[in-house]
């Protein structure tokens, strides 16, 4: 038993070591620098179909559902032959998550160009979405005050709120109801961050794990280090 415990430990410490070696061929800047281009494909590729007409509406990965506190609005109106009704207020809420999206990538890509991976190698070798969570945690915040206001203007500018006033309050007259009054702009605006990075994630799970989406130099050699984790 002893043997083995030190022939398993004798094995890691290769196995790190030749990690080490690959890793060392590259600086810190340019794994870095594979690590933000795979985002920056991530928004090119991905994120950029959320901007287009039904980019969330038609994309069963990212469509913007009803507020779980609302769900019993759209039972309640289907019930009473208010489908479309319910239909047309949901659309509005994906119509404003893709202009929302469209305003704020410019922004997002900035965010992505100015990250330095001070613990860039940590990241290449974590999770499929380790650079995606990492970007996450640093930009969301920032991010959801930008989104917020583009979606309240694209809200009002198609008249969501009036739709769903209407849409609750006819709800809320049905009977044995309890009573609902979402904040639209909030929740539309988390919903759409979810689905920016869920995209960006998407891309990131591509290149880390098939090597013929590493469209570039940089990318090979970089995503070569994590491979032979």
């Amino acid at each position: 038993m002893k043997k083995l415990v030190v022939f398993i430990f004798i094995m890691a410490a290769v196995s790190c070591a030749e990690l080490q070696n690959i890793a060392g061929a590259l600086s810190n800047q340019e794994i870095a620098g594979g690590l933000r281009q795979a985002l920056d494909f991530g928004i090119e590729k991905q994120v950029s179909k959320l901007t287009k007409k039904d980019g969330f509406y038609r994309n069963e990965m990212v469509k913007i559902l009803l507020p779980e506190e609302l769900e019993r609005v759209d039972s309640g109106l289907r019930t009473i032959g208010l489908g479309a009704l319910a239909d047309e207020g949901l659309k509005l809420l994906n119509r404003a998550a893709e202009d929302a999206v469209e305003e704020a990538i410019p922004i997002f890509v900035d965010a992505v160009k100015g990250i330095t991976f001070t613990d860039a190698r940590n990241i290449l070798l974590g999770k499929d979405d380790a650079a995606t969570m990492y970007l996450e945690g640093r930009t969301r915040q920032a991010l959801y005050n930008k989104f917020a206001p583009v979606v309240k203007n694209s809200l009002d500018e198609v008249d969501a709120t009036e739709v769903w006033k209407n849409i609750i309050t006819k709800y809320n007259n049905i009977p044995l109801t309890r009573d609902v009054n979402p904040d639209l702009t909030d929740y539309v605006t988390g919903e759409a961050l979810k689905g920016v990075f869920a995209m960006i994630a998407v891309e990131e799970k591509d290149i880390r794990n098939n090597v013929n989406a590493r469209s570039t130099e940089l990318l090979r050699k970089v995503f070569a280090i994590q491979d032979n984790k």
